[in-house]
């Protein structure tokens, strides 16, 4: 992920170590060992792969056929982080599933849907400001869903998730420089779809 050291960049290494010590045990034949990969991330998982498939039954498929994915070729692990192999496996899954279904997607973001998530109103809470944010999300995930699926994966793992290029490249299963243009041109799309409402966006 991009930035500067975080305070997870400790942990890092026990995780790593623990997470290949599972895919040992699951390559020699331990099915527990790999159910216990599959509670460690599904969560998170799910929380990338239902970005790019905003239909959460789609999303859960693609994850749970990236799983079995996973597991049908643990021999094709090679070392480095687990989690970002998995990911990886998800992310094309996830794109397998917007190629195939061609459906639109509802909603990119689909935590803003749950305002659950957001702080209780205090008294100096703003309805004005609270209503402005509420359509700017809206019409930014409106335009999400006019750019093509794989502008919108590169844009999604890289603004929201915070991969580098090289990660996406990896992930993706394209170059660099695929990996930058399709950003660059997602962006460019975005704008000039978004070029009429910019006023929700100053200030």
């Amino acid at each position: 992920h991009r930035g500067g050291p975080s305070l997870d960049d400790g942990l890092r290494r026990p995780v790593q170590r623990r997470d290949i010590i599972l895919i040992e045990r699951a390559r020699a034949g331990d099915l527990d060992a790999f159910n216990d990969l599959v509670r460690l991330y599904q969560d998170s998982l799910f929380a990338l792969v239902v970005r790019m498939v905003p239909d959460r039954d789609q999303a859960s498929d693609a994850v749970q056929e990236a799983f079995f994915s996973a597991f049908r070729n643990l021999h094709g692990f090679r070392g480095g982080s687990v989690k970002s192999w998995l990911s990886r496996i998800c992310v094309n899954a996830a794109m397998d599933t917007q190629r195939l279904r061609k459906r639109r997607p509802s909603q990119p973001y689909p935590e803003l849907e749950d305002e659950s998530w957001q702080p209780p109103a205090g008294p100096d809470v703003d309805p004005e400001r609270i209503a402005v944010t509420a359509e700017r999300s809206r019409v930014i995930n409106e335009a999400m869903t006019r750019i093509t699926g794989d502008q919108r994966a590169a844009i999604i793992l890289f603004d929201v998730e915070g991969y580098d290029y090289g990660e996406i490249a990896e992930m993706t299963g394209v170059s660099l420089g695929t990996v930058k243009s399709r950003i660059h041109r997602g962006r460019l799309a975005l704008r000039g779809i978004l070029e009429d409402r910019m006023d929700l966006f100053r200030g």
